[in-house]
């Protein structure tokens, strides 16, 4: 196979790591509208748009898969002139930046590009320069979060399972009383709420932006079951502002909202406000609570022990994602944390896309 059709097929295969549905036969027509329309930026992306996409979910997510898989190479299919070398924990080899011709040269680039997009999938977000956070926030696409559900009142028609006395009857009643299909049924289920608490304070601040995103990543997936709320100095309820469609706009909408942004945090009593004023009267009810924090707090830790003594008891189950949980010699030494461990469901790391992946499944599990 040519080069050049690799690092195309591997366009492919990472828009439908994405949640596009990329055929075999979308990815040969893209390969012949490429070769039609030529290997430049404007003949690839009008390529996979035409021939890669089937709705305007599709679309969005071609745009935000060629900006990370193709914008920072200097390969296919945008020829620019050769960057001077950086050094960095994920930097392109010089092969990159010198271009190809088309031969095993283009095979080695697409292989460096996987290597360097894993390699920053678990670097510490607090730790990139501003080039490799907007690498980053392009692969945020790649998190497909799934609402955890659970069992309704209502019950659903199935194949197998508890008898459908009402239906059945029913059913032998219109055979004028002649034995008819027995009918079965199941309980139904429905998408359990999930509620996110983001820690803002000047502790996080190297981590709230992607936590943020993670959070939008979240409230697309299941707009009417995640609600959001920032903790600081004081609580804020930031939904309204992640449900914008576009990550980018939501963001500045959230930092508009959000009036304590690197301040100090007192953990303990927004906990206190968010269950006097939400979580009791239902929404932490039987949810997934999500906390995004350290663990410093400013406040006094025995009522930072009783207020997530008390979330546990009305959430379904309470995770705590500490951004230094799966570093080297880390150990749960802060106040805040020893004081909320013995209520928390699962304590889990927090400082990577790679762990932000495992967050999306924790929540999915639960």
């Amino acid at each position: 196979m040519h080069g050049a059709d690799e690092v195309l097929l591997g366009f492919t295969r990472a828009l439908r790591a994405a949640g596009v549905a990329v055929t075999p036969d979308r990815a040969q027509q893209y390969l012949a509208a490429v070769a039609l329309l030529g290997p430049t930026e404007d003949g690839t992306r009008a390529a996979g748009r035409a021939t890669l996409c089937a709705g305007p979910a599709d679309l969005a997510r071609h745009e935000q898969v060629f900006a990370a898989y193709f914008d920072h190479r200097t390969g296919l299919p945008r020829p620019r002139p050769a960057a001077p070398a950086t050094t960095s924990y994920a930097s392109m080899p010089e092969a990159e930046a010198a271009g190809g011709d088309g031969g095993p040269e283009e095979a080695d680039v697409v292989r460096a590009m996987a290597s360097d997009a894993e390699v920053l999938r678990h670097r510490d977000v607090a730790g990139l320069s501003p080039a490799e956070r907007a690498r980053l926030t392009a692969l945020f696409a790649t998190l497909r979060p799934r609402a955890p559900h659970r069992r309704s009142a209502r019950h659903r028609a199935w194949r197998r399972g508890e008898v459908d006395a009402a239906r059945t009857l029913r059913a032998s009643l219109r055979r004028m009383g002649e034995p008819a299909e027995v009918v079965h049924r199941r309980r139904a289920t429905r998408p359990r709420r999930v509620v996110l608490l983001v820690d803002v304070s000047g502790s996080m601040s190297g981590y709230a932006d992607a936590l943020l995103r993670l959070a939008h990543r979240f409230t697309q997936a299941a707009p009417g079951s995640v609600e959001t709320f920032t903790l600081g100095t004081r609580l804020t309820h930031l939904t309204r502002a992640l449900r914008l469609r576009d990550p980018e706009q939501a963001i500045v909408a959230a930092g508009a909202t959000v009036p304590d942004w690197s301040g100090g945090t007192r953990l303990g009593e927004n906990l206190h406000t968010f269950l006097t004023r939400w979580g009791r009267r239902g929404m932490a009810r039987g949810a997934v609570v999500v906390v995004f924090s350290d663990g410093w707090e400013r406040g006094d830790c025995t009522l930072l022990a009783e207020q997530a003594e008390g979330l546990a008891r009305v959430a379904h189950r309470l995770v705590w994602v500490n951004p230094h949980r799966g570093k080297a010699g880390y150990e749960p030494v802060q106040q805040g944390v020893v004081a909320v461990l013995p209520h928390v469901d699962d304590f889990v790391a927090g400082h990577s896309l790679a762990t932000y992946a495992e967050v999306v499944e924790v929540v999915a599990g639960a």
